[in-house]
């Protein structure tokens, strides 16, 4: 099978979340599977800070936006430890620049600009490099546009005529509203300003063009695929969700075992697996207290936590549970790496002054450290308010750093909670907050801090049924796969 992969981020080239991550891996893992994948994303500054060589094509490519006659080189390269290609749109005046979508004073206001012209380029370098393609697969609102170019047979191409789309929804929050005018720089007409095509309250979504055009939806687990179709997490378009429901699938990301392994992670202080965790643990553990300065406290664990400083991510829980975990005795210590919201990171900083012993805190980001947080750790917290998928709970089973987390999304679908028949069967892998609060997120803390501590041997067998999970990134793509040939398949009837 031929596969385009159209994204705004790949790891190393690119990254402000999970999409990095998804596209970084899931092509590898699709073309180890035998099929002919190439990558194809924006030229941003980060691309050529890059260690990854990076060479010119002789592609030269126009397109008219609006009026505007713009260009764009084509530059090569591979995703790092294969083959698999990647293509870069390179227009500097678009694509140059700090960040990726906005910086401090917000979204770039020619975004619009940037990604249909992204897109339309996009259309060109498929004909002169991939004239038989067979899935255009996309992925968020800023790859939107070109389910709607596909259905639409834009510009005519040849090899419209038998490829199809697949939209991966990786945050149905971000969906790229514009106001209407901005139709103009889509190419598209008039005739698709309405509530089934590109229309959203009188303005322009472009996730919502991929939406309904496209042939096949796809989103990061199964449990999402269905929260987003009721309002509560529909973002205003559960109601087209709904009426797609027969083509939305939900696909679990997975993890590369090459970069996430204990038995192997250069990154830690000792490796370890699912029979020597108890030794490793500890070696490790004492090493992520001495690089934060933390005292060792017999019966207190290092609960972990990495990632973006969001509402999104329950930070108002988590440091509204710390002053109330930290007045007392000492009961757990905390290593939080994390850089976002600025009221989360001055509370969290403030919290680190006062109790030095039990908070260690890195504002920022350190692959370095997030390997060490999931080997050192015992407990791994994620409180979401909602998860599309998630991936530091996966790294965390992988590492026997026992979730407690939000049952949400991706979290509900890849960590099961302790319970009476969960423990009876072997099948418990972390704990549930009971409800989504300061209490409930203090409960589930205390729960699984207790049972760490008077229950070693269910501990034991909760951190070796989670390091014996299998979720890597072969596992998804061949999901992906049987969505594809089922796109393939029913489209051709």
């Amino acid at each position: 099978m031929k596969i385009a992969f159209v994204t705004t981020e790949a790891v190393p080239f690119a990254k402000t979340g999970g999409l990095a991550d998804v596209s970084g891996a899931l092509p590898i893992a699709l073309q180890r599977l035998g099929h002919e994948v190439i990558v194809l994303m924006p030229a941003f500054r980060s691309v050529h800070m890059t260690r990854q060589p990076i060479s010119e094509t002789d592609m030269v490519v126009h397109a008219n936006i609006a009026g505007r006659g713009l260009s764009a080189r084509i530059s090569r390269s591979t995703l790092p430890q294969s083959d698999v290609p990647v293509y870069f749109v390179d227009n500097p005046e678009l694509f140059d620049r700090q960040h990726l979508y906005g910086d401090a004073q917000g979204d770039y206001q020619d975004n619009p600009l940037r990604f249909s012209f992204f897109c339309r380029i996009c259309l060109q370098v498929i004909d002169r490099i991939c004239p038989d393609l067979q899935i255009l697969h996309c992925n968020d609102w800023q790859t939107g546009l070109l389910p709607a170019y596909l259905a639409t047979r834009f510009d005519g191409y040849q090899w419209m005529q038998q490829a199809k789309s697949v939209l991966t929804i990786h945050n149905l929050a971000y969906q790229g509203i514009f106001p209407k005018d901005t139709l103009s720089l889509t190419g598209l007409g008039w005739e698709h300003f309405h509530f089934r095509a590109l229309e959203f309250y009188d303005q322009v979504n472009l996730l919502k063009a991929g939406l309904s055009f496209a042939d096949a939806l796809t989103t990061v687990s199964q449990r999402y695929s269905e929260e987003i179709q009721a309002p509560e997490q529909g973002c205003g378009l559960d109601g087209v969700l709904r009426d797609r429901a027969e083509r939305l699938f939900g696909i679990p990301n997975g993890i590369d075992p090459q970069i996430w392994d204990p038995r192997t992670d250069n990154e830690i202080a000792s490796t370890y697996d699912a029979e020597s965790w108890k030794e490793g643990k500890a070696s490790n553990r004492a090493a992520l207290r001495e690089a934060f300065d933390l005292p060792h406290h017999h019966r207190v664990p290092l609960v972990g936590m990495i990632g973006r400083l969001a509402e999104q991510k329950g930070w108002d829980l988590v440091v509204q549970a710390m002053r109330q975990l930290f007045a007392d005795e000492p009961s757990v210590q905390f290593v939080v790496l994390g850089t976002g919201d600025p009221r989360y990171q001055d509370a969290l900083k403030e919290l680190a002054t006062r109790y030095p012993d039990r908070l260690g805190l890195h504002l920022g980001f350190s692959d370095r450290l997030a390997h060490r947080i999931e080997a050192g750790a015992d407990i791994f917290l994620m409180p979401s308010r909602y998860e599309p998928c998630g991936l530091n709970q996966l790294y965390s089973l992988r590492y026997g750093t026992v979730p407690v987390v939000q049952p949400t999304g991706g979290l509900a679908d890849t960590v099961t909670a302790v319970d009476a028949s969960s423990i009876a069967d072997g099948s418990a892998t972390g704990f549930y907050l009971p409800h989504y609060n300061v209490e409930g997120l203090v409960a589930a803390l205390t729960e699984a801090v207790q049972t760490c501590n008077d229950r070693p041997e269910l501990w034991d067998q909760i951190v070796r049924r989670g390091m014996r999970q299998e979720w890597s990134w072969e596992r998804s793509a061949k999901q992906y796969l049987r969505v594809y040939e089922q796109t393939i398949s029913r489209n051709e009837n």
